[in-house]
Protein backbone atom coordinates (compact mmCIF):
# COMPACT_ATOMS: atom_id res chain seq x y z
CA UNK A 1 0.00 0.00 0.00
CA UNK A 2 1.53 3.35 -1.01
CA UNK A 3 2.08 6.43 1.13
CA UNK A 4 -0.99 8.20 -0.29
CA UNK A 5 -3.26 5.36 0.76
CA UNK A 6 -1.80 5.40 4.25
CA UNK A 7 -2.44 9.15 4.49
CA UNK A 8 -6.07 8.54 3.51
CA UNK A 9 -6.31 5.92 6.21
CA UNK A 10 -4.92 8.33 8.77
CA UNK A 11 -7.50 10.92 7.70
CA UNK A 12 -10.24 8.35 8.20
CA UNK A 13 -8.92 7.65 11.68
CA UNK A 14 -9.00 11.36 12.50
CA UNK A 15 -12.67 11.43 11.56
CA UNK A 16 -13.38 8.43 13.75
CA UNK A 17 -11.53 10.09 16.62
CA UNK A 18 -14.25 12.73 16.76
CA UNK A 19 -16.44 9.98 18.19
CA UNK A 20 -13.92 7.95 20.18
CA UNK A 21 -12.31 10.75 22.19
CA UNK A 22 -15.36 12.07 23.61
CA UNK A 23 -16.91 14.14 24.83
CA UNK A 24 -20.83 15.99 26.09
CA UNK A 25 -39.00 21.07 42.68
CA UNK A 26 -41.82 21.73 40.20
CA UNK A 27 -43.84 24.93 40.36
CA UNK A 28 -46.57 23.58 38.09
CA UNK A 29 -48.88 22.30 40.86
CA UNK A 30 -52.48 23.40 40.87
CA UNK A 31 -53.23 26.55 42.83
CA UNK A 32 -56.07 26.47 45.26
CA UNK A 33 -59.08 28.45 44.18
CA UNK A 34 -61.20 30.61 46.43
CA UNK A 35 -62.47 28.48 49.26
CA UNK A 36 -59.65 25.85 48.87
CA UNK A 37 -61.18 22.55 49.99
CA UNK A 38 -61.44 19.98 47.21
CA UNK A 39 -58.93 21.79 44.94
CA UNK A 40 -56.31 21.69 47.68
CA UNK A 41 -56.98 18.00 48.34
CA UNK A 42 -56.66 17.24 44.62
CA UNK A 43 -53.38 19.13 44.38
CA UNK A 44 -52.02 17.34 47.44
CA UNK A 45 -52.98 13.95 46.04
CA UNK A 46 -51.35 14.80 42.71
CA UNK A 47 -48.15 15.91 44.44
CA UNK A 48 -48.08 12.66 46.43
CA UNK A 49 -48.29 10.63 43.24
CA UNK A 50 -45.51 12.56 41.48
CA UNK A 51 -42.31 10.48 41.31
CA UNK A 52 -39.12 11.77 42.88
CA UNK A 53 -36.48 13.05 40.43
CA UNK A 54 -34.39 9.92 41.01
CA UNK A 55 -37.38 7.65 40.33
CA UNK A 56 -38.42 9.68 37.28
CA UNK A 57 -34.94 9.39 35.77
CA UNK A 58 -34.79 5.65 36.41
CA UNK A 59 -38.26 5.11 34.87
CA UNK A 60 -37.20 7.06 31.78
CA UNK A 61 -33.95 5.09 31.57
CA UNK A 62 -35.82 1.77 31.70
CA UNK A 63 -38.18 2.87 28.94
CA UNK A 64 -35.38 4.33 26.83
CA UNK A 65 -33.16 1.26 27.27
CA UNK A 66 -35.92 -0.91 25.80
CA UNK A 67 -36.39 1.37 22.76
CA UNK A 68 -32.86 0.64 21.40
CA UNK A 69 -32.83 3.31 18.65
CA UNK A 70 -33.79 6.97 18.07
CA UNK A 71 -33.01 9.85 15.74
CA UNK A 72 -30.49 12.36 17.06
CA UNK A 73 -29.20 15.85 16.37
CA UNK A 74 -26.15 16.86 18.38
CA UNK A 75 -23.69 19.71 18.67
CA UNK A 76 -20.55 19.44 20.77
CA UNK A 77 -17.84 21.97 21.57
CA UNK A 78 -14.52 20.70 22.94
CA UNK A 79 -12.10 22.42 25.33
CA UNK A 80 -10.32 24.02 22.34
CA UNK A 81 -13.52 25.70 21.22
CA UNK A 82 -13.97 23.47 18.16
CA UNK A 83 -17.57 22.50 17.38
CA UNK A 84 -18.72 19.26 15.77
CA UNK A 85 -22.29 18.43 14.78
CA UNK A 86 -23.88 15.02 14.28
CA UNK A 87 -27.24 14.04 12.81
CA UNK A 88 -28.75 10.63 12.16
CA UNK A 89 -29.50 7.47 14.13
CA UNK A 90 -28.24 6.53 17.58
CA UNK A 91 -28.49 3.02 19.01
CA UNK A 92 -27.62 1.55 22.40
CA UNK A 93 -27.24 -1.81 24.14
CA UNK A 94 -25.30 -2.56 21.96
CA UNK A 95 -23.84 0.79 20.91
CA UNK A 96 -24.52 1.84 17.33
CA UNK A 97 -24.89 4.89 15.12
CA UNK A 98 -25.30 6.06 11.54
CA UNK A 99 -24.41 9.74 11.47
CA UNK A 100 -23.46 12.63 9.26
CA UNK A 101 -20.62 14.40 11.07
CA UNK A 102 -19.47 17.95 10.40
CA UNK A 103 -16.32 19.30 12.00
CA UNK A 104 -14.59 22.69 11.62
CA UNK A 105 -12.83 21.56 8.43
CA UNK A 106 -14.36 18.21 7.50
CA UNK A 107 -17.57 16.37 6.78
CA UNK A 108 -18.11 12.62 6.75
CA UNK A 109 -20.51 9.78 7.38
CA UNK A 110 -19.82 7.38 10.23
CA UNK A 111 -21.44 4.03 10.96
CA UNK A 112 -20.78 2.12 14.19
CA UNK A 113 -21.92 -1.34 15.22
CA UNK A 114 -20.78 -2.21 18.74
CA UNK A 115 -16.97 -1.80 18.77
CA UNK A 116 -16.40 -1.19 15.06
CA UNK A 117 -16.53 2.23 13.37
CA UNK A 118 -16.87 2.53 9.59
CA UNK A 119 -15.91 5.89 8.05
CA UNK A 120 -17.00 6.74 4.52
CA UNK A 121 -14.03 7.81 2.37
CA UNK A 122 -14.05 10.63 -0.14
CA UNK A 123 -11.31 8.78 -2.02
CA UNK A 124 -11.82 4.97 -1.95
CA UNK A 125 -8.83 2.75 -1.18
CA UNK A 126 -8.45 -0.19 -3.56
CA UNK A 127 -11.97 0.58 -4.77
CA UNK A 128 -13.41 0.32 -1.26
CA UNK A 129 -15.42 3.38 -0.10
CA UNK A 130 -15.36 2.55 3.64
CA UNK A 131 -12.58 2.35 6.24
CA UNK A 132 -13.04 0.06 9.26
CA UNK A 133 -11.55 0.77 12.68
CA UNK A 134 -11.99 -1.81 15.46
CA UNK A 135 -12.03 -0.01 18.81
CA UNK A 136 -11.42 -3.28 20.64
CA UNK A 137 -8.57 -4.59 18.49
CA UNK A 138 -6.11 -6.66 20.47
CA UNK A 139 -8.84 -7.62 22.91
CA UNK A 140 -8.74 -4.30 24.78
CA UNK A 141 -11.96 -2.27 24.58
CA UNK A 142 -11.66 1.39 23.65
CA UNK A 143 -12.92 3.85 26.26
CA UNK A 144 -15.64 6.10 24.87
CA UNK A 145 -18.97 7.71 25.49
CA UNK A 146 -21.66 6.68 23.06
CA UNK A 147 -23.60 9.92 23.69
CA UNK A 148 -26.96 8.23 23.35
CA UNK A 149 -30.11 9.11 25.35
CA UNK A 150 -29.91 6.01 27.58
CA UNK A 151 -26.31 6.82 28.45
CA UNK A 152 -27.12 10.43 29.36
CA UNK A 153 -29.86 9.21 31.70
CA UNK A 154 -27.47 6.60 33.13
CA UNK A 155 -25.18 9.42 34.27
CA UNK A 156 -27.99 10.48 36.61
CA UNK A 157 -28.98 7.05 37.91
CA UNK A 158 -29.03 6.96 41.70
CA UNK A 159 -27.80 10.55 42.00
CA UNK A 160 -29.51 12.31 44.94
CA UNK A 161 -28.47 15.69 43.52
CA UNK A 162 -30.93 15.38 40.62
CA UNK A 163 -33.60 18.09 40.98
CA UNK A 164 -36.80 18.97 39.15
CA UNK A 165 -36.45 22.45 37.65
CA UNK A 166 -39.48 24.78 37.59
CA UNK A 167 -41.16 24.88 34.19
CA UNK A 168 -40.54 27.84 31.87
CA UNK A 169 -42.26 29.15 28.76
CA UNK A 170 -39.50 27.66 26.57
CA UNK A 171 -40.09 24.08 27.77
CA UNK A 172 -42.07 21.73 25.55
CA UNK A 173 -45.59 21.44 27.03
CA UNK A 174 -45.84 18.39 29.26
CA UNK A 175 -42.08 17.90 29.59
CA UNK A 176 -40.19 17.92 32.87
CA UNK A 177 -36.74 19.42 33.25
CA UNK A 178 -34.27 17.65 35.54
CA UNK A 179 -30.85 19.02 36.45
CA UNK A 180 -27.81 17.80 38.36
CA UNK A 181 -24.36 19.27 38.99
CA UNK A 182 -22.10 16.33 39.82
CA UNK A 183 -18.49 16.19 40.97
CA UNK A 184 -16.04 13.55 39.85
CA UNK A 185 -16.54 11.85 43.22
CA UNK A 186 -20.32 11.81 42.66
CA UNK A 187 -19.88 10.13 39.28
CA UNK A 188 -17.63 7.43 40.68
CA UNK A 189 -19.85 6.81 43.70
CA UNK A 190 -22.84 6.24 41.42
CA UNK A 191 -21.13 3.40 39.62
CA UNK A 192 -23.07 0.93 41.76
CA UNK A 193 -26.36 2.39 40.51
CA UNK A 194 -25.33 1.90 36.89
CA UNK A 195 -25.18 -1.88 37.37
CA UNK A 196 -28.68 -2.01 35.89
CA UNK A 197 -26.88 -1.38 32.60
CA UNK A 198 -25.29 -4.12 30.48
CA UNK A 199 -21.87 -4.75 32.02
CA UNK A 200 -19.88 -3.79 28.93
CA UNK A 201 -21.69 -0.46 28.54
CA UNK A 202 -21.46 0.24 32.25
CA UNK A 203 -17.70 -0.29 32.12
CA UNK A 204 -17.35 2.04 29.13
CA UNK A 205 -19.37 4.75 30.86
CA UNK A 206 -17.51 4.39 34.15
CA UNK A 207 -14.12 4.70 32.44
CA UNK A 208 -15.14 7.53 30.11
CA UNK A 209 -16.08 9.93 32.94
CA UNK A 210 -13.06 9.29 35.16
CA UNK A 211 -11.31 12.42 33.90
CA UNK A 212 -14.19 14.76 34.77
CA UNK A 213 -14.06 17.01 37.81
CA UNK A 214 -17.55 18.45 37.27
CA UNK A 215 -20.46 17.42 35.07
CA UNK A 216 -23.54 19.61 34.69
CA UNK A 217 -26.45 17.77 33.08
CA UNK A 218 -29.90 19.02 32.09
CA UNK A 219 -32.45 16.51 30.79
CA UNK A 220 -35.94 17.26 29.52
CA UNK A 221 -38.18 14.18 29.74
CA UNK A 222 -41.29 14.38 27.55
CA UNK A 223 -44.78 13.35 28.57
CA UNK A 224 -44.14 10.09 26.67
CA UNK A 225 -41.41 9.26 29.20
CA UNK A 226 -38.48 9.59 26.77
CA UNK A 227 -35.65 12.15 27.04
CA UNK A 228 -36.28 14.75 24.34
CA UNK A 229 -33.36 17.07 25.01
CA UNK A 230 -30.06 16.89 26.87
CA UNK A 231 -27.48 19.59 27.62
CA UNK A 232 -24.19 18.71 29.34
CA UNK A 233 -21.17 20.74 30.40
CA UNK A 234 -18.09 18.80 31.48
CA UNK A 235 -14.95 20.15 33.13
CA UNK A 236 -11.54 18.51 33.50
CA UNK A 237 -7.90 19.57 33.66
CA UNK A 238 -7.98 20.45 29.94
CA UNK A 239 -10.87 22.88 30.21
CA UNK A 240 -14.60 22.84 29.51
CA UNK A 241 -16.58 20.96 26.86
CA UNK A 242 -20.30 20.96 26.17
CA UNK A 243 -22.92 19.01 24.24
CA UNK A 244 -26.49 19.78 23.24
CA UNK A 245 -28.59 16.90 21.90
CA UNK A 246 -32.20 16.35 20.85
CA UNK A 247 -33.79 12.93 20.36
CA UNK A 248 -36.98 11.68 18.72
CA UNK A 249 -38.54 8.60 17.14
CA UNK A 250 -37.70 6.22 19.97
CA UNK A 251 -38.11 2.62 18.87
CA UNK A 252 -39.31 3.73 15.43
CA UNK A 253 -35.95 3.87 13.67
CA UNK A 254 -34.52 1.04 11.60
CA UNK A 255 -31.52 -0.69 13.23
CA UNK A 256 -28.06 0.36 12.07
CA UNK A 257 -26.36 -1.98 9.58
CA UNK A 258 -22.66 -2.19 8.79
CA UNK A 259 -21.54 -1.58 5.17
CA UNK A 260 -21.09 -4.71 3.01
CA UNK A 261 -17.79 -6.42 3.84
CA UNK A 262 -16.53 -6.24 0.25
CA UNK A 263 -16.76 -2.43 0.39
CA UNK A 264 -14.65 -2.04 3.53
CA UNK A 265 -10.90 -1.53 3.88
CA UNK A 266 -9.36 -2.41 7.24
CA UNK A 267 -7.47 0.49 8.84
CA UNK A 268 -4.84 -1.68 10.53
CA UNK A 269 -4.27 -3.68 7.36
CA UNK A 270 -3.77 -0.51 5.30
CA UNK A 271 -1.24 0.89 7.76
CA UNK A 272 0.71 -2.37 7.65
CA UNK A 273 0.78 -2.31 3.84
CA UNK A 274 3.84 -1.55 1.75
CA UNK A 275 5.33 1.95 1.48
Amino acid sequence: MNRTARKRAAAALAGAALLVGGLTACDGGAKAGAGGGAAEEGATAGAARAPSPVDAVKASWLKTAAAKFATAEMSGTDSDGKTTTQAGTKGWYPSAHDLKIKGPTSESRSVMTDDVIYTELKNPIDGKPWMKLDLASGGKPGVRMNEDPAEYLALLLGQPKVALVPATATDTPGSRHYRAVLTGADLQAADESTKVMPEKDRRYLHESVKHLTVLETDVWIGKDGFPARVVTVGKDDKGTSSTTATFDGFGQVAPVKAPPADQVADFDAVLKGGS
